[in-house]
């Protein structure tokens, strides 16, 4: 079979397969809208929160004024006891509780050590939780920082200024951080998915062609349509959903092929070591959640054990993360990545020398594959 009929057939095949389809080119539109759409509102304003004032005194009703001011939060209620408050929040009139003890100016005006005020959140929603916590820290802050000002000099301790800004998320938001992480996942476990599923189908129904021709036509085809979606993603999805990106755009639409031609690759791979597209599936199916903890954006690879790091970066992903994360939102150079680069070149090669040597050069029978 020569490269062209090789290639052609597979997009062909692959285009006019539902299951394929469903995978390779509607899964892909679906989770670029789909996944990001739980975090579209990553700004939180005007959560409730209850407030237990049991102290009553002047520096209770700053640290309410306070947090009047905040956008984050407000104050629903001011009730009298900790039953009350929680009753509201497991009523879900409130996402959290903060309670200012008896005690607490004149703790504070004596320095005693062990008194404190305790702040309750609903750490169901992260981000809600986050920015309530955020916003009742800052209240408690200032008004901790005006009254230290109000002290003889001797006593002040008042802590200078600071402005923070983000350099790269800068909305500080839940999806901005997570989805152009998880995108990378996305990729790759679709191609994969759909292109194991392909060579496995082909295998066992006997329509495999043998020879070097056939095997880099279809090859290429699969990356063809994994840069497609990749370049999707950097570019449409990114714009669409508003999320930090445009970084080095010549750097992308070079890594972009390497990155689809690894993942077919090892796809193509594991088609050829199972009996069927249906155990193509089961096989890969599970490693979805480990793949997108092995990358390191969730916590850090250096932190992991060496021999977890070792298994990390056998995954095209893990690499791909390293380099399209940096690219796409810091702006980074391509030899600032060159070692995540050389290792998915590493990769590349590897699986399709493995999966050369078992489909082109050798016979391949629907009764070899081992069964999962």
């Amino acid at each position: 079979m020569s490269f062209r009929r090789a290639f052609e057939g597979t997009l062909l095949e692959i285009l006019r397969t539902r299951a394929l389809l469903s995978v390779a080119v509607l899964s892909v539109l679906f989770y670029a809208f789909y996944y990001p759409a739980p975090y579209a509102h990553q700004v939180v304003e005007r959560l409730p929160v209850v407030l237990v004032d049991a102290d009553h005194s002047a520096v209770s009703r700053a640290i309410l004024r306070n947090l009047e001011t905040a956008n984050e939060i407000v104050v629903t209620a001011d009730v009298p006891d900790m039953a009350a408050a929680r009753a509201i929040v497991r009523a879900r009139r409130a996402e959290g509780i903060l309670l200012l003890p008896r005690g607490l100016s004149a703790a504070l005006l004596a320095g005693r050590p062990g008194t404190g005020i305790a702040v309750w959140l609903n750490g169901a929603y992260l981000l809600r939780a986050e920015a309530v916590g955020k916003s009742i820290a800052t209240a408690i802050a200032a008004t901790a920082q005006r009254g230290l000002a109000r002290l003889p000099d001797r006593l002040a301790t008042v802590a200078p200024a600071v402005s923070t800004h983000p350099l790269y998320n800068t909305t500080e938001g839940y999806r901005d951080y997570i989805f152009p992480a998880v995108a990378n996942v996305i990729l790759q476990q679709t191609l994969l998915f759909s292109v194991a599923r392909l060579v496995a189908e082909r295998r066992r129904k006997g329509r495999w062609a043998r020879g070097g021709r056939a095997f880099v036509g279809t090859w290429a085809a699969c990356t063809t349509i994994g840069t497609l979606a990749a370049l999707l993603y950097f570019g449409l999805v990114f714009w669409f959903q508003d999320i930090p990106h445009g970084g080095n755009i010549p750097a992308l639409l070079l890594v972009a092929p390497l990155f689809a031609a690894t993942v077919a690759a090892l796809a193509i791979l594991v088609g050829s070591v199972v009996r069927s597209g249906d155990d193509a599936l089961k096989l890969l199916i599970p490693t979805s959640i480990p793949f997108v903890f092995l990358t390191g954006f969730a916590w850090p690879l250096f932190a992991m054990p060496p021999w977890v790091q070792a298994i990390a970066w056998t995954i095209p992903v893990t690499p791909a993360m390293h380099i399209f994360v940096p690219l796409n939102q810091m702006d980074a150079t391509l030899g600032e990545v060159r070692g995540a680069v050389l290792m998915l070149l590493a990769q590349c090669a590897i699986f399709a020398l493995v999966g050369y040597v078992r489909l082109a050069t050798t016979p391949v029978l629907p009764s070899e594959p081992i069964t999962v």
